[in-house]
């Protein structure tokens, strides 16, 4: 049975502004722990998040789905603690309220049960990269 992070934030943004923050490669380098990537929003497209502080290993990955501005869904492929390689699947769900917030749903599914650190390691790491999203966002 496979394990998964699942976080729901509301976002003091237009929708659209919220979704060019999760689709614009220069974006994502600002708010995201990796600080170079080569993201596209093209289904089939593979790419990799790369250069993250602390960490010399980069996350292979692949679009499987866009529907914008409502959903966004890629494979995460990285190396995994002990060698062994761990692949989930990460999906962005957006919806807009009549105020203006976006609310936005994040799950990362597919982690084996037997892979506790990598698991921790996600739902801190997340939740550390939203608050920085959130923060980006206000700013403008």
């Amino acid at each position: 049975m496979s394990e998964s992070v699942v976080l729901d934030v509301e976002v003091n943004s237009p929708i659209e502004r919220v979704w060019h923050a999760l689709t614009d490669s220069a974006t994502l380098s600002k708010w995201m722990l990796f600080k170079t990537n080569d993201f596209l929003p093209v289904v089939g497209h593979t790419f990799q998040f790369r250069d993250a502080p602390g960490w010399d290993g980069s996350v292979d990955c692949e679009v499987l789905e866009v529907d914008a501005p409502h959903r966004l869904a890629y494979r995460w492929a990285t190396a995994g603690q002990g060698g062994v390689p761990h692949t989930t699947v990460v999906t962005w769900t957006l919806s807009a309220t009549a105020q203006g917030i976006t609310r936005l749903h994040l799950e990362q599914r597919g982690f084996r049960s037997d892979a506790k650190q990598e698991l921790a390691g996600a739902k801190y790491g997340w939740r550390s990269m939203l608050e920085q999203l959130q923060q980006l966002l206000s700013e403008a």
